[in-house]
């Protein structure tokens, strides 16, 4: 029988640091334990713990600056939790560039690599980068693994991934790089070893994208070279003219920093309703509150048009996976995006995603197992 290993899994966002620990082999895949710290330097920022069961262990305040504070406080919080000892550390590194197509060991010449590639997702990848550091030197005998959730979409069609700009940029690369492709793996995990001809897969949550699967293959996406781009999103602008940015550039003195912001932070269902950007809180209020009906109104009529795209790109259409917080757990949504969709007479699944248990699994693979 297989020997069971314990793997923590990081993933690092931009203002928060979320953490399970996996227990996989033996015939068994058991999360231990999960946590994170959430919104780091910014108020109101908390930690909670879970047990295996999902029972609350703690959830409190907790007085952490930066990602550097957050990490040096995640071995205190594992022990907390009384978490198994580790035996590898898997990462959701945000952006692979155009050269990883799986999971690599990390090394001192992987993490060189990844500072290049922070000029590609400069919210994501250093904080990535912080992690390894920290874990490298409280742990530095446990092996660890990126997983990049660029990784799935390298695989698509080059007429998928170019952008209509000149060629040089190609080669910088300038490309459509695609996202969330750990949901996604997961996602095709689930449906089994023939999964249907033709499939697209909604990662329906604060951040939101499509991907069209042709008999388990990617073949389209709809985040671009950023995860900006695409579908109308919590924060984010999703696709954009590129003339409304030179308009702002021009007319509204914007600078990058300002766009960043606008396109990132401040765009999308939350400037949309003028109020907020959870999807729960709109429907709620929806009723009395125009804007906010107009809110999720755009988001599903965004939802519906990429899949009438992608449907049209498969050539027709077996399945709709609904995964993601919003797609998992808001039936009106999922209602009113698949209202109009009928004559593509497609099955209809809801399966919930684990980018997490995806981490483990790669990392085992990688490092522990083959």
């Amino acid at each position: 029988m297989p020997v069971s290993h314990h793997i923590l899994c990081l993933n690092s966002g931009s203002s928060s640091l979320k953490f399970a620990v996996y227990a996989l082999g033996g015939g068994e895949e058991r999360r231990r334990l999960e946590g994170a710290v959430e919104r780091i330097g910014l108020d109101g920022a908390r930690l909670w713990l879970r047990d295996e069961r999902g029972a609350p262990l703690e959830d409190g305040p907790a007085d952490l600056g930066d990602h550097r504070a957050a990490l040096a406080a995640l071995p205190a919080a594992l022990e907390r939790g009384r978490s198994p000892a580790l035996d590898a550390v898997g990462h959701r590194v945000v952006h692979g560039g155009p050269d990883h197509t799986a999971p690599a060991r990390v090394d001192a010449a992987l993490i060189a690599e990844l500072r290049t590639l922070s000029r590609f997702a400069p919210l994501h990848v250093p904080s990535a980068i912080e992690a390894i550091e920290a874990v490298s030197q409280r742990y530095p005998a446990l092996p660890q693994v990126a997983c990049f959730d660029t990784a799935f979409h390298r695989r698509m069609p080059e007429l998928a991934q170019r952008l209509p700009l000149p060629r040089p940029l190609w080669d910088e690369g300038l490309r459509r790089y695609g996202f969330h492709g750990l949901s996604y793996e997961y996602v095709l995990a689930e449906l089994g070893d023939e999964p249907p001809g033709r499939a697209i897969i909604a990662h329906l949550g604060n951040g939101a994208s499509l991907a069209a699967v042709r008999d388990g293959r990617p073949v389209d996406t709809t985040m671009g070279f950023t995860p900006t781009g695409g579908l109308v999103m919590g924060t984010r602008s999703g696709d954009l003219d590129p003339g409304v940015l030179l308009y702002l550039l021009r007319e509204k003195g914007y600078d990058a920093e300002r766009l960043e912001r606008l396109v990132d932070r401040e765009a999308g269902l939350l400037g949309v309703s003028g109020s907020t950007s959870d999807m729960k809180a709109l429907l709620e209020k929806r009723e009395a509150d125009t804007h906010a009906a107009q809110a999720v109104e755009m988001f599903c009529y965004a939802v519906r048009k990429h899949i009438g795209a992608l449907a049209a790109v498969l050539g027709g259409l077996d399945l709709l996976v609904f995964t993601g917080g919003i797609g998992e757990r808001a039936p009106a949504v999922r209602d009113e995006i698949c209202r109009g969709l009928e004559h593509l007479g497609s099955e209809l699944r809801v399966i919930p995603t684990n980018e997490d248990l995806m981490i483990a699994r790669h990392t085992r693979r990688t490092v522990l197992a083959p």
